[in-house]
């Protein structure tokens, strides 16, 4: 007699599918974390779940760097103390945060979430090129230090917003290869960053 096949529930079925969202998370991986929320620790994904919601609910973009923020304006850009003639662009928010763990840059940001990728259908529009080249042509900036990624698609990114910023008079600087080649800067360490942000050179 043929055995029917064990089958997941349909609830537990769509917490797997929904941590695949998850980078680096296949199906063995997810599979796992469901189960072992489901089974050990419900308290846990009770507080995810949470969280979760809360994070969907309140965070937005800042609307002067783009980086997350719970306001309209984020509270690193509302700051006295930060020097607004520097405009640092940088890929996303952890590589924000990697860059103010080196205490060597004292400007403003602007975060383009993402990178030009045509291959991914990713282009100018969808990294807000265009708010970035207003914050940039404000008459405040004096500088735009261009701190993209030294990987294809960063070094491409950079060189693309510097013609921009050159047909109109911008001064842009990109930061040093103390970061090395194909590196990204959420995983490189706090002193190569602030020595490439030290040594940035003109486009």
């Amino acid at each position: 007699m043929k055995r029917d096949a064990a089958a997941s529930p349909a609830g537990l079925e769509g917490l797997i599918e929904a941590l695949r969202v998850l980078p680096g998370v296949g199906p063995r991986s997810a599979q796992r974390m469901a189960y072992y929320l489901m089974q050990h620790d419900r308290a846990g994904a009770e507080a995810l779940a949470q969280s979760l919601g809360d994070a969907l609910r309140t965070v937005r973009h800042c609307s002067r760097c783009n980086c997350f923020t719970e306001e309209d304006v984020c509270a690193l850009c509302r700051s006295p103390r930060r020097d607004a003639a520097l405009l640092c662009v940088i890929e996303t928010p952890a590589d924000q945060a990697m860059v103010e763990q080196t205490l060597s840059f004292s400007g403003m940001y602007f975060v383009l979430m993402g990178r030009l990728s045509p291959l991914d259908g990713i282009g100018p529009r969808d990294i807000g090129l265009d708010r970035l080249l207003a914050r940039a042509t404000d008459g405040v900036v004096q500088e735009v230090i261009l701190a993209t990624n030294f990987t294809n698609e960063g070094e491409a990114t950079a060189h693309y917003i510097a013609e921009m910023l050159r047909a109109r008079g911008v001064r842009a600087t990109r930061i040093a290869r103390g970061v090395p080649l194909g590196g990204e800067l959420e995983y490189v360490d706090v002193g190569t960053i602030s020595q490439a942000l030290l040594d940035r050179r003109g486009l």
